[in-house]
């Protein structure tokens, strides 16, 4: 009992004890005295917390700062420090661009870009600029002067012809090979070709024709690849005049080509009884509308002009001569060479006629820096039809109109004449052109006259083509 008495007591002392201590530590803390840290019952110390209001800008926290005057806002300097501020990160954005110097610029990919280049009087001009309109050149007897296929083109690229082994393209290449660098393509064989002339035998239409694209360094395309055979099925013409011209088309707008010259025909604004006296490039293009044939013709004329406004990025240049006269195997052609050419009763209209060396100088003032859009093409001049057969001893086969279409369609059923029945309207009708913007723009003129333009349609050899 007694010890259990002590026990007691013991922890009686204790407990007041610890109540005094506690006591005495309020005690000090009243007084802002330190704690007894000697003495076993004294609380630990306390680390002195942080304050919790935040610093801010000395202009807000001085007490003699000025109120803000009248109609400027609370929180103009707070702009202020901000501007400032973001002035410093320009100077030190500036100061590294001097030191790592100005950054390339990116090709367009479709993303946007954080990176924008300054614009500067110095900035360079864009790649490619639309035509000028200045004075026109001097007449097309210098036109390989003017081509702009001289020395300097050469280094600029290669010219790619298609068709290169019709009548044309083989006169257009050897043309243009003592000056520039050509690449031909084309169906059929070329054996007589210039050795520095670069041709593969391969079809427009297939992958192998954009690999050309794909390496580069072709600076224009003449596209003379049309079929006009009208002994070809519809399907084969259209997927040949048309298909392979758009992708074509597609080659030339994804490789970037500077420069296409397509050679149309003044044929698409079709032989018509209302037609004026003249025809303009503005035109409609009619003339598919009496021959069937010359659909494709009219779609790939207008698959360039749609090319022509939707990219402007490229020159492109139409060009539609008149009836083209010489060793190519075109229908104007094979109408006089026939022993008795078909006329109409009643019907004799006036025409126009084109030397093919005429056309090609066109071509070549076409391949000129700076030169794009349609032109129109004539010769010598206008001159009855009846007065053209004279002057090439032929003696036409006069018959009515009625059984004209019915007699030519058997005679070409059965391959007795090489004069199709739906080119009928062009000796019925007027189909003349107006080429004041060849003359004016383009500086063409047709040198040869009407006597040597009917000789080469005529002649059984030409001796003035030659290779070098």
């Amino acid at each position: 009992m007694a010890k259990r008495e002590e026990t007691v007591d013991h922890r009686r002392a204790e407990v007041e004890g610890g109540r005094r201590g506690d006591d005495d530590a309020a005690e000090r803390d009243e007084a802002g005295a330190e704690p007894d840290v000697g003495g076993s019952t004294a609380p630990a110390r306390r680390n002195k917390r942080p304050s919790a209001r935040r610093s801010r800008p000395p202009s807000l926290i001085e007490p003699d700062a000025q109120p803000p005057s009248v109609g400027t806002s609370a929180g103009a300097s707070l702009a202020d420090e901000r501007d400032a501020a973001a002035a410093d990160t320009v100077t030190d954005t500036d100061a590294q661009s001097e030191r790592t110097g100005p950054r390339p610029h990116a090709r367009s990919t479709g993303r946007t870009t954080s990176y924008v280049r300054p614009a500067t009087a110095g900035a360079p001009a864009p790649r490619r600029a639309r035509a000028s309109t200045g004075e026109p050149p001097a007449h097309a007897d210098d036109a390989r002067a003017r081509s702009g296929v001289g020395d300097e083109a050469t280094d600029d690229g290669a010219v790619l012809v298609t068709g290169v082994c019709g009548r044309l393209g083989k006169l257009l290449v050897r043309r243009l090979h003592r000056h520039t660098r050509v690449v031909g393509i084309d169906r059929r064989p070329f054996p007589d070709r210039p050795r520095d002339v670069v041709f593969h035998q391969l079809d427009v239409r297939r992958k192998r024709t954009r690999d050309l694209f794909r390496q580069g360094d072709i600076r224009a395309v003449v596209h003379l690849g049309v079929l006009h055979d009208p002994r070809q099925s519809a399907r084969e013409r259209h997927a040949w005049n048309v298909v392979a011209f758009q992708k074509l088309l597609d080659s030339m707008y994804e490789y970037e080509v500077p420069k296409l010259v397509v050679l149309s025909s003044a044929n698409v604004y079709g032989a018509q009884p209302d037609n004026p006296q003249f025809l303009t490039e503005e035109a409609p293009l009619l003339g598919s509308q009496e021959y069937g044939g010359m659909r494709d013709l009219v779609e790939l004329d207008m698959l360039a002009q749609s090319f022509f406004w939707r990219h402007a990025e490229t020159e492109t240049v139409i060009l539609r001569p008149c009836h083209i006269i010489g060793g190519v195997r075109n229908a104007p052609s094979n109408y006089l060479r026939v022993e008795r050419p078909v006329t109409i009763l009643g019907f004799d209209p006036m025409i126009q006629l084109i030397h093919e060396d005429d056309v090609v100088d066109a071509i070549e003032l076409a391949l000129r820096p700076g030169v794009r859009g349609i032109f129109n093409l004539r010769g010598p001049g206008e001159v009855p039809l009846s007065r053209v057969l004279r002057r090439v001893n032929k003696r036409p086969l006069v018959i009515p109109s009625s059984v004209a279409r019915a007699t030519l369609e058997r005679m070409w059923r059965y391959r007795l004449g090489s004069f199709p029945s739906e080119q009928l309207e062009h000796v019925r009708f007027v189909c003349m052109v107006d080429d004041t913007r060849a003359r004016e723009t383009l500086g063409f003129e047709a040198r040869r006259g009407l006597e040597e333009t009917l000789a080469a349609a005529t002649s059984p050899r030409r001796q003035h083509v030659h290779s070098r």
